[in-house]
């Protein structure tokens, strides 16, 4: 499972970088407003990344880590949603936002489900996934 999270976290964050840098990067040059006029300053694509790195790698703390991130991810795309649908403004820019978010939030359900659930012991060495060479 947590090489299937791990997967799941480095689609999100390209994904995530393609639609929130690369997409409105084109769109700014095609239709020649300022570079970078449409871009949606985030990083949590880093924090994905890393949480995906430490599914595979397997450090002591990563269960507090996915838990963490996890909780935050979801309250806070929950309360985005809950400020969304006061006033729902479907642009290219607030759709692409939503699918994205959409993803995310069920990337992040399904992994705090599963620390519940499961709640799985990333610290123990025989637990731990050998690294592709």
């Amino acid at each position: 499972m947590s090489r299937f999270f791990a997967h799941w976290l480095i689609i999100l964050a390209v994904w995530t970088l393609v639609i929130k840098f690369i997409f409105p990067v084109a769109y700014d040059a095609t239709y020649g407003h300022a570079i970078g006029t449409h871009i949606y300053w985030d990083f949590w694509w880093v924090a994905h990344l890393w949480l995906a790195w430490a599914f595979l790698s397997r450090p002591g703390y990563t269960y507090h880590l996915a838990l963490g991130i996890s909780v935050v991810e979801i309250a806070i795309i929950v309360t985005k949603f809950y400020i969304f649908f006061q006033e729902p403004d479907w642009t290219i820019w607030q759709t692409n936002w939503f699918i994205n978010k959409v993803f995310v939030l069920a990337c992040f359900v399904l992994i705090l489900a599963y620390l519940v659930i499961k709640r799985p012991s990333f610290a123990r060495q025989r637990d731990r996934l050998p690294l592709p060479s």
